[in-house]
């Protein structure tokens, strides 16, 4: 299992993924879930990857081949991310068209999703999510942020705090806490992280930074965010289900029957 974040705002575009790969619990490693494509001055492209790691890998390495010998080759031509998007699903469909037959005979997972954005010259900042299917959907002010992996303990955080208006700092920030609590509750995402910021319009790539167990930052937010958790919990009110506005069990157990 992997943990990936994007988040897109009105400054620009945040991007993180964790490095922790396993097939078992003797079997764990760390591989890059984020790859970079980039020429400054022209487009800024990230992708984020969960799931099979060999259907992922090869449907990213695909692009990578249709771009690498002519600048006006297909991947480098393309002028929207819809389109980087569009190609990146038609990558994972014949990947999957190719090789999950054969995973499913050796009951091999054959799962892989992606979350695609960054900047193509005029075009405004896009960001995508493409299923495993190869269709794919487009952020919005109203959704900001995507994940893919395991989701479920990190969202809450960047529910409560993200909006489109937010700094890319306080996204950075609110990834990072999103990260530790995904990591405290689930063993199968783990550090390294890679983070990546991207501003509006620069066409490059803004800070960059792997997050590793000596990060001094990342440890001070994994104590303070503990350690704010229980203090907020230790000022929250005691229930006041004794009060005499409010009926005991009993009493509902009465009107109940």
């Amino acid at each position: 299992m992997t943990y990936c974040v994007g988040i897109l705002l009105d400054a620009g575009i945040v991007f993180a993924s964790d490095s922790r790969t396993n097939a078992g619990v003797d079997q764990v490693s760390n591989y890059s879930k984020m790859r970079i494509f980039e020429r400054p001055g022209d487009r800024f492209i990230t992708i984020l990857s969960s799931g099979n790691l060999s259907l992922t890998q090869n449907a990213i390495n695909m692009l990578e081949q249709k771009g690498r010998h002519h600048e006006d080759a297909k991947f480098w031509g393309l002028q929207s991310m819809f389109e980087v998007a569009n190609l990146l699903g038609e990558n994972l469909r014949e990947v999957l068209k190719r090789d999950g037959p054969y995973l499913q005979q050796n009951n091999i997972d054959a799962s892989a999703s992606f979350i695609v954005g960054g900047q193509i010259g005029d075009e405004a900042m896009r960001m995508f999510l493409v299923y495993a299917a190869g269709n794919f959907i487009e952020a919005t002010p109203e959704t900001p942020f995507f994940q893919i992996g395991e989701t479920k303990y990190g969202k809450p955080i960047i529910d409560r705090v993200i909006k489109p208006e937010s700094t890319l700092m306080e996204a950075v920030k609110c990834t990072l806490v999103s990260f530790d609590s995904t990591m405290r509750s689930n063993v199968s995402v783990g550090l390294p992280i890679d983070l990546v910021w991207y501003e509006r319009a620069t066409l490059r790539v803004g800070l960059r930074r792997r997050i590793t167990e000596s990060d001094p930052y990342f440890s001070m937010i994994h104590m303070q965010w503990g350690e704010g958790l229980r203090k907020v919990f230790s000022l929250l009110p005691d229930p006041t289900w004794d009060s005499p506005e409010v009926l005991s069990l009993q009493q509902q157990a009465q009107i109940f029957k």
